[in-house]
């Protein structure tokens, strides 16, 4: 289950008693305030707390006072500007806690991006749940022909059905040896912090995850892009609309100018230049390689 039972009572608590405060808030966040969206089989994703807004990115910008003197459209427009032209810093006045519960694997990729602040589940100190990351059929596919990183077509029948069955059957008696060794029952037991190191990648971990806008943007960036893997992806998009609710203007500037966008080489646009020309640009006269072309193609459609 994403969450225990401990935790929801907690999150209900939470929710029943509004705190008064001086500070900026807004609404379409605070309506998501403790509250857990489940995510793949197990997890979920959750805002603790939150600082700053749209305004105060531009307050930082204009380093003025309280909300600023300009009007709602020049803020839209300032952040829009801050953000197509790469100034970074304004968006680091707002930040944003999460509570994530996530398979092993995926928290490793995760963690890559080190301009966060993490305090996770600790399997030193406590008992981790039997719970494991187990993928619907459909997410279940070959290598890739093309990229060493990703994904092909989904695996079919008998193969699917067998590494299915692998996944279950192995990740259950991993954790039964798990527990066996740290149990004390007629044993000394084997330290937590060694039994730790049977447990397989796709046991599910929690943390706490702090980071800036700026920060966070460049997270989603890359983790909520088509080409990023599957089980990251839905954390991605998840808080995608988590910070659409919380900084709609910064969001909007971010889908335009970063989500939707590409970055072209000084040899692309040089053959974008030729192709409105009207020069016909091929893969032997464009100066790129074959995978760099192959990309520019498919940039234009």
């Amino acid at each position: 289950m994403p969450l225990s039972p401990e935790q929801q009572a907690e999150i209900d608590a939470l929710r029943a008693e509004p705190m008064p405060t001086l500070r900026a808030t807004v609404p379409g966040i605070e309506a998501h305030l403790y509250k857990a969206v489940p995510l793949l089989d197990h997890g979920f994703v959750r805002v603790i707390d939150y600082m700053g807004d749209d305004s105060a990115i531009c307050q930082a910008a204009r380093v003025s006072y309280g909300k600023g003197t300009k009007s709602v459209q020049n803020d839209e427009g300032l952040i829009r500007y801050l953000m197509r032209h790469w100034h970074s810093t304004p968006f680091e006045m707002c930040e944003l806690k999460l509570h994530v519960k996530l398979p092993v694997f995926v928290a490793r990729q995760w963690i890559r991006h080190r301009t966060a602040n993490v305090n996770e589940y600790s399997a030193r100190y406590s008992i981790l749940d039997r719970e494991f990351y187990i993928p619907e059929p459909d997410a279940l596919a070959a290598q890739s022909a093309i990229n060493n990183q990703g994904r092909g077509e989904a695996l079919q029948g008998e193969e699917a059905a067998r590494v299915l069955e692998w996944l279950k059957t192995d990740a259950m008696r991993s954790y039964d040896h798990y527990a066996e060794m740290i149990s004390q029952d007629g044993q000394q037991g084997l330290a937590r912090e060694l039994a730790r190191m049977n447990l397989p990648a796709n046991i599910y971990t929690q943390w706490y995850w702090k980071v800036d806008l700026h920060n966070l943007f460049h997270f989603l960036r890359l983790r909520a892009d088509s080409h990023a893997q599957y089980e990251i992806r839905v954390y991605a998009d998840e808080i995608c609309k988590l910070v659409a609710d919380w900084v709609p203007f910064a969001y909007k500037a971010f889908e335009d100018y970063r989500l939707g966008a590409v970055t072209m080489s000084a040899q692309m646009v040089d053959c974008l230049r030729r192709m409105l020309a009207g020069e016909e640009v091929t893969e032997e006269n464009c100066e790129m390689s074959k995978r760099e072309f192959r990309e520019f193609k498919a940039m234009l459609g």
